[in-house]
């Protein structure tokens, strides 16, 4: 199996393949396309999951339930969760909430089977679920790109939320840790790690489509420039590199694309959210500089390469020394203090 493809595996047609993968440590695709995908195939959008198990216990670790703990559970998935937060809390102080009626459906009936009758809703996770509030732990199973204020103001003082947060430059998200203010006005706290979830229907970024950006000529008519950042400088780490985490939090409405390479030359492009700015910079094999191109309002690729530079200047900090602070005026991220922060 290639890494990032996915293959259908029927149970009935090879047991023990089934069974290797629901074993594996691996994410396992359980709904396409919001439910509207038929067949075995895959569809065009995963939107729901049994997440890696290393993941789960992770991020379990960071919410370090209690016995007796009232949990909030975001994203029901598979019920996999919530029946291992069950265990630790007891049934009786789990609700799980999801937005898909069919996800909350089968999740029932599996925690049924395994004699956890739970309680299961079907609604907007956004919201949280005021009715058995307030909660000891938060925990979301969906990556979130705002995070609502409705968690912190159902939780208790001194309670946690975890949760998968990133911004809209990338698909990736860092594990939050918050812990809630005396005062419940606020909840702040550190990143933990990198991670990868499918973000709450209500905060999908749209699909930028390239040619509404770049004309049908190209790159001419666009500014041209160079720099000195090269591709294994800038690209180091991959997906989950802590560089392009930290230029996701210093440049805001920015998506950007890593286009696959061709002869040596690897483009990465830029976009705009709020206007059709774009930018591409060229990143050659053995070329000490790279071409740039950047075209409307913004200059994104000077605003990446500053943010770039930024993370160089701060000592190539990982995602654990950048932190989030979150009210009801809004979220700021901050590197080592709170003290110091920046609205994201």
């Amino acid at each position: 199996m290639k890494t990032g493809a996915s293959i259908a595996v029927l149970k009935t047609d090879d047991p023990a393949a089934w069974q290797r993968y629901a074993d594996a440590d691996v994410p396992i695709v359980t709904q396409w396309d919001d439910g509207q995908h038929d067949g075995i195939t895959p569809g065009s959008v995963a939107t729901s999951s049994a997440s890696m198990p290393s993941v789960v216990f992770r991020m379990l670790q960071d919410l370090d339930v209690k016995r007796g703990s009232r949990v909030l559970e975001i994203g029901t998935g598979t019920g996999y969760n919530a029946a291992l937060l069950a265990y630790r809390a007891g049934s009786d102080n789990i609700v799980s909430v999801d937005v898909d009626a069919a996800v909350t459906r089968s999740a029932r009936q599996a925690l049924q089977v395994f004699g956890l009758p739970l309680e299961v809703i079907t609604a907007d996770g956004y919201l949280g679920h005021p009715e058995r509030a307030p909660y000891d732990r938060v925990i979301a199973t969906a990556g979130v790109r705002e995070l609502p204020f409705a968690w912190i103001d159902q939780a208790r003082p001194g309670a946690v939320i975890v949760a998968p947060w990133g911004t809209v430059y990338g698909n990736q998200d860092a594990v939050v840790r918050l812990v809630v203010a005396a005062d419940k006005k606020s909840a702040s706290g550190a990143f933990t790690g990198p991670v990868e979830f499918m973000k709450l229907r209500s905060q999908r970024t749209a699909d930028v489509e390239h040619n509404d950006y770049v004309p049908a000529e190209g790159v001419r008519s666009a500014a041209t420039s160079s720099t000195t950042v090269t591709e294994a400088e800038f690209l180091a780490g991959g997906k989950f590199s802590p560089a392009q985490f930290a230029i996701g939090l210093r440049v805001r409405d920015c998506l950007h694309a890593v286009s696959d390479k061709r002869d040596g030359a690897r483009p990465v492009w830029f976009y705009g959210l709020t206007d059709r700015s774009w930018a591409v910079v060229m990143l050659v094999d053995g070329q000490s500089e790279a071409r740039v191109w950047q075209s409307g309002s913004r200059r994104l690729w000077d605003e990446v390469e500053a943010a770039y530079r930024w993370w160089e200047a701060a000592g190539r900090p990982g995602h654990e020394r950048f932190g989030l602070t979150v009210s009801a005026a809004g979220q700021r991220a901050w590197l080592d203090s709170p003290d110091v922060s920046w609205e994201v």
